[in-house]
């Protein structure tokens, strides 16, 4: 089949990128034609709250890449909807994480679909966003109805799906695994690499630092003396989107003061690896969630995990077999974490976790895409 994606590619960085270029690879791994239409302009600098939108790694040799999209910008939304309508692709396909690409993305599908065969999938991160603002429902209607059919990654965002459509098809396929950050190495490898001691162990925050990923509700967890007590670091790892001089006056006030690993900076793809396979278990103590990409890190490195019961986290981490969902609660956190510990539960959830691991497989999706 000849298959176009239209979202975020290098020299763009972070999960999204990293999701649609997997996805080409297996598509191409099948025998399908790929081309990726990534932007030339993906947010104005004044809305993107990270250092840099963009990666230092190599553009990759194996896909094709074209710059075309300008999410600010009708007239080139036009061009680009027109010259996909020409291109006669079987499927075009939009990763959708947020409303605001909603204007941009849905004219073009729109556009792409005139010519009678081309059909629009929509691959869902969200619908509506974890942080909500009054034009959020407006933008997602837009897009909504110009998809012909709808992909999500968990039970709550096809719910959210429908919300503003009821007859359009649509699948449910969980968040595939992340295979491409490098092999499963031995702890005392991946420490050495990050220069920490061996003499401790580790939990792991990783990803960019927001409000709803309850990185505050982590560190009063951390804060119970157990920890300090039975050698246990905690490592957050990811770039501060914002507030992060509130993380800094919670530490002190928590007197948490050195006994957090700080690697407050974007992890690139090589370097994701050394943090999972550093880590005894991998916390998300998120206040909302659709899915998330780090538990499918977690996953292919074979990590415990702790998230909390919102959204579809819960749907992919079963209890007691993979890790723990606990309330969005810093007491039941650390509970948890404690538990995790003295039981040495990681030996217990190891065979949970090579069962669970092979459902994510990434044909699943390109399996639910040309299933319509």
């Amino acid at each position: 089949m000849k298959i176009v994606f239209v979202g975020t590619a290098h020299p763009y960085r972070g999960g999204i990128a990293t999701y649609v270029e997997r996805l080409a690879r297996e598509f191409q791994k099948e025998g399908d034609e790929v081309q990726i239409e990534t932007f030339t302009l993906q947010y104005p600098s004044f809305l993107f709250p990270g250092k840099t939108q963009y990666s230092d790694d190599a553009a990759p040799e194996d896909l094709c890449i074209r710059r075309s999209v300008n999410s600010c910008n009708p007239f080139n939304w036009l061009r680009v909807g027109r010259r996909l309508a020409k291109a006669d692709a079987d499927i075009v396909i939009m990763k959708f994480w947020t409303p605001f690409m909603g204007p941009c993305l849905g004219t073009i599908a729109r556009l792409a679909r005139r010519n009678g065969k081309t059909k629009v999938v929509a691959i869902l991160d969200n619908v509506l966003p974890h942080e909500r603002n009054l034009l959020d429902k407006l933008l997602a209607a837009y897009f909504v109805g110009s998809v012909d059919r709808f992909v999500a990654m968990s039970e709550s965002v096809l719910h959210d799906v429908e919300l503003f459509d009821r007859k359009k098809p649509k699948a449910l396929c969980p968040h595939p695994l992340y295979d491409n950050f490098g092999p499963l190495m031995s702890r005392e490898e991946a420490l050495k690499h990050l220069n920490l001691s061996t003499d401790e162990r580790y939990m792991l925050f990783f990803g960019f630092i927001r409000d709803y990923k309850g990185l505050d509700l982590l560190m009063r967890a951390y804060a119970h003396p157990w920890f300090a007590a039975h050698g246990v670091k905690l490592i957050v790892a990811g770039e501060f989107y914002n507030n992060r001089n509130r993380y800094e006056e919670l530490e002190k006030e928590l007197g948490l003061t050195g006994k957090i690993v700080w690697r407050s900076d974007f992890i690139p793809n090589d370097e994701v690896g050394y943090y999972f396979n550093a880590a005894d278990i991998v916390v998300q103590p998120y206040k909302s969630a659709t899915q998330s990409g780090v538990t499918q890190v977690a996953y292919h490195f074979e990590k415990p995990m702790l998230v909390t019961n919102v959204g579809g986290l819960a749907e992919i981490v079963p209890a007691g077999k993979v890790g723990y969902v606990t309330a969005v609660d810093a007491g039941d956190i650390a509970q948890s974490l404690i538990d995790f510990y003295e039981h040495d539960r990681a030996t217990e959830f190891r065979p949970g976790l090579l069962e669970e691991k092979q459902k994510y497989a990434w044909s699943n999706l390109t399996k639910a895409v040309k299933a319509f």
